[in-house]
């Protein structure tokens, strides 16, 4: 699969009519990969609570847009560091350690990501959500 500016196009127009304001593409060869592998178009306005994945570090190359990273201290769940990712921009990628909270936030329509983790798709439990 090439990943060019249409598929980008088609999958923000998705995003900007989903409630989540976000949609994503598998870039998995089947179901029986073990990876995570996706596009996600994220629009502003998108809310991704701030959340940590325990047993797999997080990577994300922005490929079009703005995006920014935050990342936040589990006990006075404050933000302890902020930075935009942009394809031109000093920053163009993360590798977001295992079990850091975080969280994104689109600052431009028309964003989207390459996001990678390791093993199969797990949904958030309870406890990875900060409240």
């Amino acid at each position: 699969m090439t990943i060019n500016q249409e598929i980008l196009d088609d999958l923000t127009e998705q995003a900007k009519v989903s409630e989540r304001l976000r949609m994503n593409l598998d870039l998995r060869d089947s179901a029986d990969d073990g990876s995570q592998r996706m596009l996600n178009a994220i629009e502003p306005g998108s809310i991704l609570p701030i959340h940590r994945h325990q047993k797999t570090s997080e990577t994300m190359v922005c490929l079009r847009g703005k995006l920014r990273v935050e990342y936040y201290d589990e006990q006075e769940r404050k933000c302890t560091e902020s930075f935009i990712l942009e394809p031109n921009g000093v920053n163009v990628a993360v590798s977001i350690p295992l079990g850091m909270w975080h969280t994104v936030r689109a600052l431009e329509s028309g964003t989207c990501i390459l996001e990678m983790k390791n093993g199969p798709y797990e949904p958030l439990k309870e406890g990875d959500v900060m409240k």
